[in-house]
C-alpha cells in the first residue's frame, strides 16, 4: 500500500505532522489528497524557536511533510489493509501500420 493511501485513511485522526523545516503542527485530518496535501482543523502551528500559533485551519503541501507522527490508538493492522481494487495487467497490443514512431525516416529511400 502506498504511503499516500494510507494517510487518505486518517480522516478525523489527531496527529502531529513535522515539516523539513522542523515546524511541528499539531491537529486533526480532515483529509489527504493524492499529493499528500494535507488539510486540517484546530491546529497548534509551531515553529521553531517560537511561540505556538493557534489556527482553525491549515493546508501542508505535501513536498514538505518529514514525519506524520501517530497516536498509539490508532489501529494500524485494520489500516494498512489494502482495500484497493486492482486491475489486470493487459498485454501489449500489436502495432499497427499507423504514423506511430519509427518508419522510414530522413535519407532511407523507399524499396520497390
Amino acid at each position: 500500500m502506498r504511503l499516500v493511501r494510507f494517510l487518505m485513511k486518517l480522516s478525523n485522526e489527531s496527529v502531529v505532522v513535522e515539516l523539513k523545516n522542523s515546524t511541528v503542527v499539531a491537529g486533526t485530518i480532515t483529509g489527504v489528497d493524492v499529493s499528500m496535501n494535507t488539510h486540517m482543523k484546530n491546529v497548534k502551528f509551531t515553529v521553531k524557536g517560537k511561540p505556538p500559533v493557534s489556527m482553525d485551519h491549515l493546508t501542508i503541501r505535501g513536498n514538505n511533510v518529514r514525519y506524520v507522527i501517530l497516536p498509539d490508538s490508532i489501529p494500524l493492522d485494520t489500516l494498512l489493509v489494502d482495500d484497493a481494487k486492482r486491475l489486470p495487467k493487459l498485454g501489449k497490443v500489436a502495432a499497427g501500420r499507423g504514423r506511430g514512431r519509427g518508419g522510414r525516416g530522413r535519407g532511407t529511400a523507399k524499396k520497390r
